[in-house]
């Protein structure tokens, strides 16, 4: 387990389910696997809400993004075998589980700023350790993975920085201007490709990118739930998102780019 105290950022000692460290503070370990580390947020729901998380999770046990999780598993044993590996904003835990599974000489820590994400995530990935966290306030010691990765979630550069060795690798999954434009185009009145997004980080040189595209024959809850599991549910008008519910059939294009960075 990598994690350490949110609190002071002592290490832990576990025992009896409990993690606590040498100042006193001490996490109990969830029945599902997992440690609240998130501390000084104040109460409601952080991230994703379970109805997303629920919508991602149904998705994404069609494989439909098995494809993109083979890759960065490949491109993880490619560039840090046998690792520490860290999955930065792991949502409900499909990346981490395959990533887990394929590299299993590696040793895997995740986390996610949303609980009811890492409670689904440390049920089917048993291979990983898992904590609640914040991806701007994660609770590792300085310099402790070989390889960070981060699929679609929120950017927090300065602790990627931190948390990685001299010479670790972080890799960054992001959307192509025409990822999933086919159920933008069906849903909206006036559908818009993606902004590009700066592929240049300060610390790190870029030593690979790789495409990703392909396309898959959806229908029905599968459309339903693709939707549900982005940022587009929540800023659609609702006679645009009843568009969504009179299709049957649509082939959408699932476009991603992969950056592969090494710290500097």
């Amino acid at each position: 387990m990598k994690f350490i105290c949110p609190i002071c950022a002592a290490t832990f000692e576990i025992g009896d389910g409990v993690a606590k460290c040498k100042n006193g503070h001490s996490f109990d370990k969830s029945r599902e696997g997992y440690y609240n580390l998130l501390v000084g947020a104040s109460g409601g729901t952080h991230g994703d809400n379970r109805e997303m998380l629920l919508a991602r999770r149904r998705f994404l046990d069609t494989d439909s993004y098995l494809p993109l999780a083979n890759e960065l598993s490949a491109l993880l044993f490619e560039y840090a075998p046998s690792g520490d590996i860290l999955d930065m904003g792991c949502g409900e835990g499909y990346y981490t589980r395959i990533v887990s599974e394929k590299n299993a000489e590696s040793s895997v820590a995740a986390f996610d700023i949303s609980k009811d994400a890492v409670k689904l995530a440390a049920k089917r990935a048993k291979l990983a350790s898992f904590a609640v966290a914040s991806s701007y306030k994660i609770p590792v010691p300085p310099e402790s993975f070989d390889a960070v990765y981060n699929v679609f979630s929120p950017l927090a550069l300065g602790e990627v920085t931190r948390v990685l060795k001299p010479g670790g690798i972080f890799i960054a999954v992001i959307p192509d201007k025409e990822h999933l434009f086919e159920l933008k185009a069906a849903v909206y009145d006036a559908p818009y490709k993606n902004a590009p997004e700066n592929e240049q980080l300060d610390g790190f040189s870029l030593i690979a990118k790789k495409t990703l595209a392909y396309e898959k024959n959806l229908s029905g809850e599968e459309l339903s739930d693709l939707f549900m599991m982005t940022p587009y549910a929540y800023r659609t008008a609702p006679h645009e998102r009843a568009r969504l519910e009179k299709i049957g059939k649509l082939s959408v294009g699932m476009r991603f780019i992969i950056l592969v960075y090494r710290k500097l």
